[in-house]
């Protein structure tokens, strides 16, 4: 059996806040102690007493986590500036945290090795890894390069830390370690029972063409012309932004992941996008409403309940886009609101990311989003 507590709150207040989260989940625990955690937090708070306060009741935690764009749990919904935890309690499940340090040195074999590493604890069947890493100092499609190097086909979930916009520095929990460019990860292993959907609300419109140059996030030509053309054509010269990222199909997949452009060269003609992408991959300019950006939560929730493989979930964790949020600017807690009662008795976390971290499809490569909800349903057999 698997058990679930979460608690969420949104006092400004550091240690009031901690306190409040802890009581809910001692409440909901009656006494049981936790293997492991997941934090998300708000830029602001003081990470390190927030810490210090979990390890002081709970010090056998293997916790992980990281600051956020905005945080969603069952128990407040939507919110900013804000704290939530879920605790996971159970007899046929085995959780090991790690972390990979100083992961922009290298960053491929640094997660390998903490991946590696973590692994040799492990005595039951790992059945998955939830990564939460840096997103400003390095390449996170290289980290989960990295990642897939030491685990295989087990697939990653999880989402990269962000700082509500500043763009300035993003925190990594691991225990009681608040760090920065770093990697933290909670391998599961065991009796797991899980499902996931993952779903954007942006459509490819348009014929499709092929990235024939391209050096990690950068685009420089798209059908051997500038990449700059290839967007503007579809646009109307506009400007290249989030609002209309490009739908890439990985060499060999019949699925697409989304980059939102974040920069171009005018006198290039290239354009940066929010990840690396892979020469020979086919792109398609995509479009949404708004409408289409709220009902994807919904979309992304009902795929992973129709596929889970057991009665009833125990829990639900949910990575959501920074620049969704931006999109949906007022109706942002919309998302939430849109699976609720689909899932009223699941306890639900989450976080909004600076890119998040799934399977396109059921046994396949793990990929890096942009501009996408992911959600992940978890359980016991």
């Amino acid at each position: 059996m698997l058990k679930v507590a979460i608690g969420h709150s949104n006092d400004p207040d550091s240690l009031a806040a901690v306190s409040e989260v802890l009581a809910q989940c001692q409440m909901t625990l009656a006494g049981q102690s936790p293997q492991a955690g997941l934090l998300f937090a708000a830029v602001d708070f003081n990470h390190h007493l927030v810490l210090e306060q979990i390890h002081a009741v709970f010090p056998q935690l293997e916790l992980i986590g990281g600051t956020t764009d905005g945080e969603i749990s069952s128990v407040l919904e939507f919110q900013q500036d804000s704290l939530t935890l879920i605790l996971f309690c159970s007899d046929e499940i085995e959780f090991r945290a790690a972390v990979g340090r100083n992961v922009s040195q290298n960053p491929a074999a640094i997660a390998s090795s903490t991946a590696t590493a973590a692994k040799l604890h492990l005595a039951l069947p790992l059945q998955l890894c939830i990564a939460l890493p840096e997103s400003l100092t390095t390449s996170t499609v290289s980290i989960l390069q990295g990642l897939e190097a030491a685990l295989g086909r087990i697939p990653i979930f999880g989402g990269a830390t962000a700082d509500q916009w500043q763009y300035q520095r993003t925190y990594q929990f691991f225990k009681t370690e608040v760090l920065n460019d770093a990697v933290p990860i909670l391998l599961v292993a065991g009796k797991l029972l899980f499902s996931y959907g993952v779903a954007g609300g942006w459509r490819p419109i348009g014929k499709r063409s092929r990235i024939t140059k391209a050096n990690k996030n950068v685009i420089y030509e798209i059908d051997g012309k500038p990449a700059l053309d290839f967007y503007h054509y579809y646009l109307n010269n506009a400007v290249p932004d989030a609002i209309h990222p490009l739908a890439v199909f990985p060499p060999g997949e019949t699925h697409f992941f989304l980059r939102g452009a974040v920069g171009y060269d005018s006198q290039l003609r290239s354009l940066t996008v929010s990840g690396d992408v892979p020469e020979q991959a086919v792109v398609q300019i995509t479009d949404a409403s708004v409408a289409d950006v709220v009902s994807a939560s919904h979309t992304a929730f009902t795929e992973a309940l129709a596929t889970y493989p057991g009665k009833t979930p125990a829990a639900a964790l949910f990575f959501s886009c920074a620049w969704r949020r931006q999109v949906l600017g007022t109706r942002a807690k919309e998302e939430y609101r849109a699976i609720a009662h689909l899932g009223h008795a699941i306890a639900s976390c989450g976080f909004y990311t600076y890119g998040e971290i799934a399977p396109l499809r059921e046994n396949g490569q793990t990929f890096f989003h942009n501009t996408t909800f992911v959600t992940l349903l978890i359980g016991s057999q």
